[in-house]
Order: structure tokens, then sequence, then C-alpha cells
């Protein structure tokens, strides 16, 4: 069997037969970076969507009548309210039975561009995705749990890694008869 192939009159050299699985080497590679770029994608529209209710709440200002939740236990959005110098004022969200607190830097950042959203983790088990604007008369901070967010981000890394797997599997089939049918290994 040669080991050129003919494509429109140009010799096209294939693998060299010291290397029969370099192409599914190549297809595994690329699987992994597309694989890779779908779970980063889903990631990142899971996560900037958690902050979407925050948005709305912070933007339209002080919401009456929330009630008052425990942060590490409630999925509930709540409001904490600071006054110019970063204190909190009030709150509808308590955390270990005070008001939590956020990192000062917060309201620097939110005096030169008008609005901060991040991931705050007050304590080690709780990840809140958070909000803060100014107002005329200090800060918002509008938050709300990531528990069920990260769960979701959780999910799609294991459909990826699932894709991954079958995708890898599948190639390595076609690989395995494309042998045994072009080379007869």
């Amino acid at each position: 069997m040669k080991n050129n192939i003919e494509h429109q009159g140009q010799s096209l050299k294939k693998f060299p037969k010291d290397c029969p699985w370099c192409p599914l080497l190549i297809h595994i590679f690329l699987l992994t970076i597309f694989c890779g770029l779908c779970y980063f994608l889903m990631q990142q529209n899971l996560r900037q969507s958690a902050n979407d209710p925050q948005i709305q709440m912070a933007e339209d200002g002080i919401t009456e009548n929330l009630p008052t939740i425990d942060i590490s236990k409630s999925l509930a959005p709540f409001e904490i309210i600071f006054d110019e110098s970063g204190n909190p004022i009030s709150s509808s969200g308590i955390l270990n039975g005070a008001i939590p607190t956020i990192p000062s830097g917060i309201f620097q950042y939110v005096r030169n561009f008008g609005e901060d959203r991040f991931t705050w983790q007050p304590t080690s088990s709780v990840r809140i995705s958070a909000v803060v604007v100014q107002t005329n008369s200090g800060f918002i901070l509008a938050g709300r749990s990531l528990r069920e967010i990260e769960k979701r981000e959780n999910q799609a890394l294991i459909f990826s890694c699932l894709a991954w797997l079958f995708g890898a599997f599948g190639l390595f089939i076609i690989e395995v008869l494309a042998l045994i049918y072009f080379r007869g290994v």
C-alpha cells in the first residue's frame, strides 16, 4: 500500500505507519478544547445570570418590607443599606445574628464606577452573588445565595465530562475501524 494519497494532482503524505494513533490524539485534543470551551460558556452564562435579580433590586432602590433572612440558610434575595462611609444602617439579611459587612474597597470602587457586581464569601460556607450601587445617601447591596447556581455549574461540568467521554470513545471506535479497514491492522 502506498504511503501517499493523491488529491487533485497533489501528493499528500499520510501519517507515518509508526504513528497510527496520531489522528485519534489530534481529534481528542480538539474534542477536549471544544468540551472545555462549552463548559466555560455554560458556567459563565449561569454565573452572570445569577446577578439579574440583584441588579434590579439595587437599581430600583430600597425595597420595603423584605423579610429578615439568615443568608447562610435562605435562597431569598436580600438588601443591606450602607451610609456614605460604608457603615451598615439596615438589612434584610443577617449572618450569625448580625448585619454582614463587605470589604471597604468595594465602596471606593463603586464611588469611582457607580456599580460593582461580585461574588462575596462572608464565611467559608456562604457564597453570595452581590451588586452594590451608590445612592444619594450611601450604598445599597442586593444579594442572594449562589448555592443553586453552583449546583447547576457542577451539573454542567458533569455533562461536559460525559460528552467528552462519549466523544472520545466514539473517536476511538472510528479510529480502530479505520485502521482495520484502511491499513489491515
